[in-house]
């Protein structure tokens, strides 16, 4: 007897709803697509250097297990957002997917009721349903893109995005990047490799044809245009640092080619906090310090904050406690506030129109 040669190793293929479905579902409002407009817009100011004096912040949960939470969050950086825009432009990072070294919890997206069942149907339509609450509070998003599906169902209610260490040498997600329609940073490799992160970068500000799905869901050939407003982010690697004042010189010098008048953001968590989260604080100081110093190619800074401090093991049937991550480790949110204040004070304000 024949043993069929196909998916013999799969145990289900099941439908997901088409984007449009859940777009229906949940369609985004004037008011949160304005703030996606307009906050790409300001991002991409700051990229091409017509806004030199503000420095863009991505700051929030390492990700998003906990909605409440999450929301929680967002009503207490909303208000630190407006009072620094002067000085800082404050994306809220939210992240629905985890890329795994080997295993482990995949994100809300992925595992949404974290008991190892896999509902994606659910897990697509309740990060809709987080992002457009959180812009409709009046608080843009960014987001790691991870599968190439998912953007899909979310890119609409997303102001800014990374490609992550661990993606930024994928050819898919290099197609991705180049076909979305907000700015895209991409992550140095995890062993510190700027290389990989330059040829993303050169990668994606080109047109391709690839496979993915159209609104309906259905397998489509997709055709981009290349996206122009991409970056470089900095997360160390190999265990060793790279915000220093002479990694981002050479970072500088990598990207020079892409005309790109502010290329360079810096991770402060990951490789380059030591895996410490409380080093966060110190590496945001070093990054602001050569800012102010007159390396105007630095664009910005990301930060892994949660309501509590720290982290916490993510078992099935164990009770969490609430506001703090399951993933890497965060700062928490009276840590971030005040790093937020003392990084703006630093920053000589200028009017924002």
């Amino acid at each position: 007897m024949n043993r069929p040669i196909d998916n013999q190793h799969v145990i289900e293929i099941k439908a997901l709803p088409s984007p449009r479905a859940i777009k229906t579902k949940l369609p985004i409002t004037d008011q949160a697509a304005a703030l996606v407009v307009e906050t790409r817009e300001a991002i991409r100011r700051i990229l091409h250097g017509q806004d030199r004096d503000r420095l863009l912040v991505i700051v929030g949960p390492c990700s998003i297990h906990d909605p409440n939470a999450a929301y929680e969050y967002a009503a207490k950086l909303k208000p630190v957002a407006d009072a620094l825009r002067d000085r800082l432009l404050i994306v809220m990072r939210t992240y629905f997917e985890k890329p795994r070294t080997t295993v482990g919890w995949k994100g809300l997206i992925n595992d949404p009721h974290l008991d190892g069942t896999c509902d994606i149907a659910t897990g697509v339509e309740l990060a809709r349903a987080i992002l457009l609450k959180i812009n409709q509070l009046g608080l843009p998003c960014g987001t790691e893109l991870l599968d190439p599906i998912s953007p899909q169902y979310v890119a609409d209610l997303i102001s800014w995005a990374a490609i992550g260490a661990r993606t930024t040498e994928s050819q898919t997600h290099r197609e991705m990047a180049s076909g979305v329609s907000m700015p895209v940073g991409f992550k140095n490799g995890t062993e510190g490799s700027l290389h990989v992160a330059v040829n993303a970068m050169t990668s994606a500000r080109t047109s391709h044809h690839f496979v993915g799905i159209n609104a309906d869901g259905q397998t489509a050939i997709i055709r981009t245009m290349g996206n122009p407003d991409r970056h470089i982010v900095l997360r160390g690697g190999g265990g060793k640092t790279n915000y220093e004042a002479e990694h981002v010189a050479k970072a500088e010098a990598a990207v020079a080619g892409e005309d790109i008048a502010r290329p360079i953001m810096i991770d402060c968590s990951h490789d380059n906090s030591k895996k410490d989260h409380t080093r966060q604080g110190f590496v945001a100081q070093e990054v602001l310090r050569q800012f102010r110093e007159g390396r105007q190619t630095i664009m910005g800074l990301m930060l892994e904050s949660n309501l509590n401090p720290g982290k916490q093991a993510w078992k099935q049937g164990v009770a969490l406690q609430h506001g703090v991550s399951i993933t890497d480790a965060c700062l928490g949110w009276g840590e971030t506030e005040q790093l937020l204040n003392e990084l703006a004070a630093a920053i000589t304000p200028k009017p924002v129109s």
